[in-house]
Order: structure tokens, then C-alpha cells, then sequence
């Protein structure tokens, strides 16, 4: 080997030993942290999630009206038997999942009291 070879080599290892190394100390200043601000990260994650849910149920909403629409419309206007019975496949397919968006709001909130701070209180 020659002195370039192993002079790159240790200067690779180096630079890798001082990379695992920040690694780890930012892990532990991490973990370290968790405790004293879980419980400000958790209530601004819920806080986030509500906005988020808030906003998918309006835009599927609007959603759900417009191909119920279009879906009605066909259902009328065709005289095509196959697209009327499409239509009506689809119509379900929409309420349906229009009513579980909707219900997931009611189930987590229904649910939220039950479990507090990460731990089930019961009934």
C-alpha cells in the first residue's frame, strides 16, 4: 500500500468515528428532552389532527355532493341500463364512504376521554 492509500483510509475512518459520534450525542440530547415536552408535542399533534380532519371532511364532502350529483344525473338522463345500474353502484360506494369519514370523527372523539395521557382509564 502507499501512503496515500492509508492516509485516505484513516482520514475516512475518522471522519466516520466523529460522524457516529454526533449521531449519538444528538440521539441522547433527543431522548433526553422527550420527557419535559411529550406533553406539549402531543397536544399540538392533536391540535394538527383536528385542523387536518377538519379540512377532509369539508373537501370530501364537497366532493361526495358532486359525484352524488353527476351519479343522479346519469341515473335520470340514461337510458342505458348498465350505466343507470353503475350509477346506482356508485351512489352507494359514495355514501358509504362519505359515512365512515364522518364516523371516524365521532369514534375518536367518543374515544379521546376514554384514554388519557397514554394510559386507558375504563369505564
Amino acid at each position: 500500500m502507499t501512503l496515500i492509500n492509508v492516509n485516505s483510509n484513516r482520514a475516512a475512518n475518522i471522519r466516520r468515528a466523529v460522524y457516529w459520534s454526533l449521531v449519538a450525542i444528538a440521539a441522547a440530547f433527543i431522548l433526553s428532552l422527550q420527557p419535559a415536552f411529550a406533553a406539549d408535542i402531543w397536544t399540538e399533534f392533536s391540535k394538527i389532527m383536528k385542523d387536518i380532519y377538519g379540512k377532509l371532511v369539508g373537501i370530501s364532502t364537497l366532493v361526495a355532493v358532486t359525484a352524488a350529483a353527476v351519479a343522479l344525473l346519469i341515473r335520470m338522463i340514461s337510458r342505458n341500463q348498465r350505466a343507470v345500474d353503475e350509477a346506482s353502484s356508485w351512489l352507494k360506494r359514495i355514501l358509504v364512504t362519505w359515512v365512515v369519514l364522518n364516523a371516524l370523527g365521532f369514534i375518536v372523539a367518543y374515544l379521546q376521554p376514554l384514554i388519557s395521557g397514554g394510559s386507558y382509564t375504563g369505564p
